[in-house]
């Protein structure tokens, strides 16, 4: 089994310097960026095997579960992270200093309707994206691991 713990970032760019801020002050800065909240979500690369972390809008629901939109961009195709977690829902999320096992699933019907609300009152371009794309934009739920 991979070790979620020892995660490949990001190429060189943003991505990695707001996932290197947030790991190295436990979330103080990063944690919000352009004024919204951020987790670090690890899954498991579905061809290499190896550990990768993203960092990802999320929100929480009435649960108290996390929830993220798989939108890249509305461009057609899904991101990486999402294809990884389809394949093994088993991930790593670091919430400011919080470090956690979770499960993650694809949200559907009702649920799905319900969550992308919550999730576009953070992230309105979310609704923009979905009329980029002809593909469902995936929200994905995360549990906690107790």
């Amino acid at each position: 089994m991979t070790d979620l713990r020892q995660p490949t970032d990001p190429s060189p760019g943003w991505q990695l310097d707001h996932l290197r801020e947030y790991v190295e002050t436990e979330g103080e800065r990063g944690h919000l960026w352009m004024g919204v909240p951020t987790l670090l979500l690890t899954t498991t690369g579905r061809r290499s095997g190896q550990a990768r972390r993203t960092p990802l809008i999320y929100g929480e629901d009435a649960d108290g579960r996390y929830v993220l939109v798989a939108s890249k961009g509305g461009s057609p195709d899904h991101p990486a992270w999402y294809y990884n977690l389809d394949a093994d829902p088993r991930v790593l999320v670091q919430i400011k200093g919080d470090v956690f096992e979770a499960v993650a699933h694809t949200a559907q019907g009702d649920e799905r309707a319900a969550l992308w609300q919550l999730m576009t009152k953070i992230w309105p371009a979310y609704d923009e994206y979905q009329t980029k794309t002809d593909r469902q934009i995936p929200v994905v739920v995360l549990t906690r691991v107790s």
